[in-house]
């Protein structure tokens, strides 16, 4: 279980401590940047700094996938293009983090000497990227971006400080693994909600 996170009743690891090693290498750095994404070691509410990365990437794929569009076909093509160019922006962006992600994860458990610290934000970062998945294709023409993005995050939050079946079960896959999967389920719920959310928006 997270050593340190945003639940509200976070347990107290009391065991499978790993001692760090004296020296850091090159790679041991890299492991400490992707994992806590430069956020990691602020120290009130790390996951929800990791998901605000999170949302900030989607912006960065959401305003690529927008300027390709508008390059590509004509003005009353740029809305399908959009959704196809962001979805897949998306997938060849999350698939890649998530290998990095669980070996990073990993490594940082090793290095910091606990078993899934709080300073690893890599997987709050996934799971927020998977909460905005559907984002592209449920969205209607024409409308605005920004409740999608609020209901994603705070949708994702409550998912992954809740942890409903079977999220936490997913911990206990031990190191990285077991660090980015239960993120990674958490995005998933939030990407159902966000779909919700789209029906019920399209009604009113």
């Amino acid at each position: 279980m997270k050593e340190s996170s945003d639940e509200l009743a976070p347990a107290v690891v009391t065991n499978a401590v790993i001692v760090p090693p004296a020296r850091r290498t090159l790679s041991d750095y890299l492991a400490l940047a992707i994992g806590t994404c430069g956020v990691g070691f602020i120290p009130l509410a790390p996951g929800t700094w990791g998901s605000l990365v999170g949302v900030g990437l989607f912006l960065c794929v959401h305003i690529a996938s927008l300027r390709l569009a508008l390059a590509v076909g004509k003005s009353e093509e740029a809305a399908g293009l959009l959704a196809v160019f962001q979805s897949s922006l998306l997938l060849l962006l999350l698939l890649p983090l998530a290998l990095v992600g669980v070996w990073a994860a990993t490594r940082c458990e090793s290095l910091l000497g606990r078993k899934d610290p709080g300073a690893v934000v890599i997987d709050e970062v996934i799971g927020q990227l998977l909460a905005y998945l559907l984002v592209p294709s449920i969205m209607p023409a024409g409308g605005k971006l920004w409740p999608f993005m609020v209901v994603g995050f705070l949708a994702f939050r409550a998912f992954d400080i809740w942890k409903p079946y079977p999220i936490r079960r997913l911990e206990k896959l031990g190191g990285g693994l077991g660090i980015i999967a239960d993120d990674w389920l958490a995005g998933n719920y939030a990407a159902a909600l966000v779909a919700l959310f789209a029906v019920i928006y399209r009604l009113f």
